[in-house]
């Protein structure tokens, strides 16, 4: 049985990440600080060592470097809470097996272990490979579509980009709010500093005070070391809390506290910490219909709405699904290590019938097991999962635009969807652009 050093100073994630790693028949030690990781090395061999690369009492990268000079065959895994290229650049630069960022999924951990450990642990000149290949490739996964809805994101994130103004980003689940999210920070004065993505809804009300502010050594039971909250952590860059709405109206109060003042104080510090950073937020619910039934903040809702971006839905895009598509293919290729070439046009048929309601969460999914699965040059609809042979008549309709019947709802519904863009409209409704502008005059739409 493979023996894996888990060193991570987060209690709760680290429990649970020992619990799936021992359900998946891995050896797991814990250490919580670098001095109990040094001690816990001392004493035995380890296959692995899956590591954080913020530690209460140490730089992630010296310490990795430290045990890479007392064991330079045990493979060593970077877990990072910030999406930064340069750092994981210089972690794999300094002996890094791999890096994983979090938010990270089960599989994602358990191929990243797979793979650094049946990978030899080579010089530096073979090194430098997968540090040309690994961030270049997937480091940016903001996709530049075709569609009008995509051109007119692109259009807002550039605009915004460059200011300082808190951004709420809306939209449905699954539509790629923190892709977004990084994508502004990426263009922003900010970018050459920390990009910090926060799950409210993953976060007790209880916690909420210590995950954003931090805390002090004994502040309140299970504090065994100071904590550095998200705030400061992300000072001078940017900080994305997703889901919002789904705060408690105390954590929203504490949070409009520290938006008004930027000042923030940890748990069981009298010593306030100056903070500078740059807020942007995301909700796939209506905020300002929370806002009227008392259940967020009209001033908070303010303070974090200085502009608004809409993330459309995979629906609102249909000209960029492919694009999509391949884009998860080859990234899917590049994780399982496979050669798939693309979709056979079978597939990209029922891709197109399909109506996402998972949105690219979804679509990046079903890209991925459709490559583990297949065998072969191209994917092929018997490796795709059930739901796609079943497509509702109330789905097919939303995809259909029809001039035979309620032909003046399908007009106003086509223009809708390509924001008034009456040549794409056009192309929705099967007509030519000139009969569509005398369907117009006959309707007296504006």
């Amino acid at each position: 049985m493979s023996k894996i050093l888990l060193i991570e100073d987060d209690i709760s994630f680290c429990k649970l990440l020992e619990k799936f790693l021992i359900k998946k028949e891995y050896q797991v030690s814990i250490a919580f600080s670098a001095a109990e990781a040094r001690l816990a090395v001392k004493k035995e061999f380890f296959n692995l060592i899956l590591m954080d690369i913020r530690l209460p009492d140490s730089d992630g990268i010296g310490l990795m470097t430290e045990f890479k000079n007392s064991n330079p065959d045990t493979p060593i895994i970077l877990m990072t809470g910030y999406s930064d290229v340069n750092t994981a650049v210089k972690a794999i630069k300094n002996g890094a097996a791999d890096y994983i960022s979090k938010p990270f999924n089960p599989d994602e951990v358990l191929l990243v272990i797979t793979n650094a450990m049946q990978i030899p642990q080579e010089t530096s000149p073979s090194k430098e490979k997968i540090i040309d290949k690994k961030p270049k490739e997937f480091n940016n996964e903001f996709v530049k579509g075709i569609s009008v809805a995509s051109k007119k994101l692109l259009d807002h994130i550039q605009l915004v980009s460059p200011t300082d103004m808190s951004v709420l980003i809306i939209g449905e689940s699954g539509t790629g709010k923190e892709i977004i999210a990084k994508s502004i920070h990426q263009q922003s004065n900010r970018k050459n500093s920390n990009f910090i993505a926060v799950d409210c809804g993953a976060i007790p009300k209880e916690l909420a005070a210590s995950e954003f502010f931090g805390h002090l050594k004994g502040s309140f039971t299970g504090a065994i070391s100071d904590k550095i909250g998200y705030f400061e952590a992300a000072n001078g860059g940017t900080l994305f809390l997703d889901e919002i709405g789904n705060l408690s109206y105390e954590n929203q109060i504490q949070l409009l506290r520290a938006l008004q003042e930027r000042k923030i104080k940890p748990v069981g510090s009298n010593k306030e910490i100056n903070v500078d950073i740059r807020i942007i937020t995301a909700t796939n619910e209506d905020l300002r219909e929370a806002v009227k039934n008392g259940d967020f903040r009209e001033d908070l809702y303010h303070r974090i709405n200085e502009f608004s971006i809409l993330s459309p839905s995979l629906t609102d895009r249909g000209e960029d699904l492919m694009i999509f598509a391949d884009y998860f293919l080859e990234k899917a290729n590049h994780q399982l290590n496979k050669e798939v070439i693309g979709f056979s046009p079978e597939v990209i048929a029922i891709f197109q019938k399909y109506n996402w309601p998972g949105n690219l969460r979804e679509l990046q999914n079903c890209v991925k097991r459709a490559t583990l699965l297949t065998r072969s040059d191209y994917i092929e609809s018997d490796v795709l999962p059930a739901e796609f042979f079943h497509v509702q008549k109330q789905q097919q309709s939303n995809e259909t635009f029809s001039l035979s019947e309620n032909e003046r709802e399908a007009i106003i519904q086509a223009l809708s969807r390509t924001q008034n863009n009456k040549s794409e409209a056009a192309k929705l409704l099967k007509i030519t652009r000139k009969t569509l502008y005398n369907k117009l005059k006959h309707y007296k739409i504006d």
